[in-house]
């Protein structure tokens, strides 16, 4: 994982120093994370950066302004992505998202994802469409 959010002014050794300039010269995609208050903050990740990674991230590197909304674990954080949860496994590039410019995303704390079918299932129902026959 490439997640930065790194002051200037900590110590950084050598070896890290090169390993973060080297971080610097690949492709790298800059998220707005929002959450349920407003409140937001801006991280740099790898293409191959999985939703899962990049909640393990956030928490670890949990900004100082967001205190009141500290979670008890990374994995109830969850990404809203075009109005759908991200699931852990789905890296940053699967979604195709644009290198070098800022993608906004929501971050909130649920225990569980919705299923994925349950979107369609309220929209058969206010349809009244049916996947059920009747034999007569």
């Amino acid at each position: 994982m490439t997640g930065s959010s790194t002051p200037a002014d900590m110590p950084v050794d050598e070896d890290r120093r090169g390993a973060e300039e080297k971080d610097l010269n690949r492709p790298q995609i800059n998220l707005r994370l929002i959450l349920v208050s407003g409140k937001t903050k801006e991280f740099l990740f790898s293409p191959n950066d999985s939703a899962a990674d990049i909640a393990k991230h956030v928490y670890d590197n949990w900004p100082m302004d967001w205190e009141e909304e500290q979670v008890s674990s990374p994995n109830i954080l969850r990404l809203i992505y075009q109005g759908r949860f991200l699931h852990g496994n789905v890296t940053l590039g699967a979604l195709k998202l644009p290198l070098g410019r800022t993608t906004v995303m929501h971050l909130v704390a649920r225990e569980t994802l919705p299923e994925p079918n349950s979107q369609g299932q309220r929209n058969r129902e206010k349809t009244g469409e049916s996947n059920c026959c009747v034999i007569l």
